[in-house]
């Protein structure tokens, strides 16, 4: 036992160092008792020039199961070359450590705080934030703007998580009876799933997901930008016909559907001039 622990640790730190050299700068954002969580960054050219970069802040998909950073690690490059500092997060999943959804979504607010509390270090500006994620990365990036509670004991919960935009890839936004994760949550949905949230101020929402998404109802995500737009705040949902759920993850640097969703993405954040960058 002892010999397939180490070199499952070997494997574990080989790997580490390997994504580390992909990204500008790594840092731990959280200890458990499972293992360090961290956040990869990658910045724009001339990053220690200014102070007050806008923040893109991704969350991977995997069902709070799996997943890993890499998902978003070509938007992350392609944005940073935009103009935007972008961190990718981890946090624990039940295929790792063992852990349940909530677990997932305290590690995406501690995620969140811990960057709003290091504006300084990483030179952002924390009133200029965007949430971005995909499937249960994206019900991560949708909570931490719309899901009271769930707070880690540790985080300084006066800082709070609240974003200024969000930009969601087929996101598991509906936790209910009829939605996706209920079997894993119960009753504790009502509160986890951003689909029943008060949604009155939130911040302004992209959503892009396929026509053909076995998980993601499209009439789920028309649902909730109807919610949305009539609490008073803008929704806009983009279906993209035939693809199913995870389509964007196909040929991530070169696809069709990253292109597509990429350009789309830009658009949506040069408008709110989050990107100024040619």
């Amino acid at each position: 036992m002892k010999k397939i622990f180490l070199v499952f640790a070997l494997l574990f730190g080989a790997n580490l160092i390997a994504q580390k050299a992909n990204y500008d700068q790594v840092d731990v954002y959280k200890k458990t008792d499972s293992r360090d969580l961290n956040i990869f960054f990658v910045y724009p050219d001339n990053w220690e020039e200014r102070n007050d970069w806008p923040l893109l802040v991704f969350y991977h998909g995997g069902g709070w199961v799996g997943g890993n950073i890499k998902q978003f690690a070509s938007y992350a490059r392609y944005f940073a070359e935009k103009g935007m500092v972008c961190a990718l997060v981890e946090y624990r999943v039940k295929k790792v450590d063992g852990t349940n959804p909530i677990t997932a979504l305290m590690d995406a607010k501690s995620a969140m705080r811990y960057l709003k509390a290091n504006k300084t270090k990483y030179h952002i500006n924390p009133e200029r934030v965007v949430a971005s994620g995909g499937s249960a990365g994206g019900h991560l990036a949708a909570a931490v703007e719309l899901v009271e509670g769930y707070n880690d004991p540790k985080d300084d919960i006066s800082i709070d998580t609240k974003v200024s935009a969000l930009v969601l890839f087929n996101p598991v936004v509906d936790n209910g009876p009829n939605g996706y994760g209920y079997k894993r949550l119960g009753k504790k949905y009502k509160k986890f799933s951003p689909f029943h949230q008060d949604k009155k101020g939130m911040a302004v929402v992209l959503i892009m997901v396929g026509t053909r998404d076995k998980h993601i109802p499209v009439k789920t995500m028309k649902d909730f930008c109807s919610d949305i737009e009539n609490a008073g705040g803008m929704c806009k949902l983009v279906l993209y016909e035939g693809a199913k759920h995870g389509f964007f993850n196909e040929d991530r640097q070169d696809g069709k559907y990253f292109k597509l969703t990429r350009d789309e993405m830009e658009a949506f954040l040069r408008k709110r001039n989050f990107i100024t960058r040619k």
